[in-house]
């Protein structure tokens, strides 16, 4: 494989926009499918909280989720050498194609088992695929997060469409070693959003959605840190998070992550300390690590 010389920018902090909706859905959302229950079994051993703990972590995470964000990238000074650049944001992780006419985007993983240690204070860390939402103001885009909270874990599986709806949590039993597949598929103006928990089917999830405006001008493999009303929350400690199968669809054309123009973006606290730094693709383009570095 040809080696490929990176083009390193230096960028200013990003500074997050707000993405969609204002309130974030609990639960099965209208329109949704979900896959048949667990076995009590099942349940059981992914789930360790009481249902008034849980209840308590739903609703801080809809508080949280008030101010969702979008990626939102400062460009300074560059050099064009290559089709690498590396970026920084101050809420995502990962890497992103861009171009035109993206119509999938899908990725694997095995569920991250974090650390929330005795801290009270709440963290985030979300991990996704998604079209757009890199440099424009539409999304669409899916997978699992944690949320520690009051010094406990919870995962969950979700997905989000901007402009037509707010974050919406599925499924609330997703275990560490869990494992996820994602995928975006765009057919002219429809979206099918769909996340599968081969481990936990009840945290599956199918949803169709419809979005005239649309962009497609990006597709993402991203850990992110979510954002709320008073800026990017805490990173939860997730130690490292792979994304594997990466494959993504741009017009005619069908690939990897390196088939198309692709940024590596870095997760930067305000005074420019890494808290999530992606590894490199592998020689096959459709594989990195993220690695966990600090919550702020």
């Amino acid at each position: 494989m040809t080696t490929r010389i990176r083009r390193i920018l230096i960028y200013p902090i990003a500074a997050a926009v707000p993405l969609l909706g204002m309130t974030i859905g609990l639960g099965t959302a209208a329109g949704a499918s979900t896959a048949p229950a667990a076995s009590a079994s099942a349940s059981a051993s992914s789930v360790s909280h009481s249902a008034q703990a849980l209840a308590a972590a739903k609703q801080a995470i809809k508080q949280f989720m008030a101010g969702h964000h979008t990626n939102q990238l400062v460009r300074g000074h560059s050099q064009k050498i290559a089709a690498l650049t590396q970026v920084q944001s101050t809420n995502w992780s990962g890497y992103a194609d861009t171009g035109s006419g993206f119509s999938k985007v899908s990725s694997s993983w095995t569920e991250p088992s974090p650390s929330c240690g005795s801290s009270s204070s709440d963290q985030l860390a979300a991990f996704w695929v998604g079209i757009d939402g890199y440099s424009s103001s539409s999304v669409e885009q899916d997978g699992t997060m944690i949320e520690c909270y009051a010094g406990s874990a919870y995962q969950y599986s979700w997905w989000e469409m901007y402009p037509s709806n707010a974050v919406q949590i599925v499924g609330q039993t997703v275990a560490s070693g869990d494992q996820i597949t994602a995928t975006v598929t765009r057919s002219g103006s429809t979206y099918t959003l769909k996340v599968t928990d081969s481990t936990h089917p009840a945290n599956s999830l199918t949803e169709t959605e419809s979005c005239s405006g649309c962009a497609n001008s990006s597709a993402e493999w991203i850990a992110e840190a979510p954002s709320g009303s008073t800026g990017v929350y805490p990173l939860a400690h997730f130690s490292t998070w792979t994304a594997g199968s990466d494959a993504v669809t741009a017009g005619s054309t069908s690939g990897t992550i390196s088939s198309f123009t692709d940024d590596e973006i870095t997760m930067v606290d305000g005074s420019g300390r890494v808290e999530a730094q992606p590894g490199s693709l592998n020689s096959s383009g459709n594989s990195f690590a993220v690695t966990w570095k600090r919550s702020t």
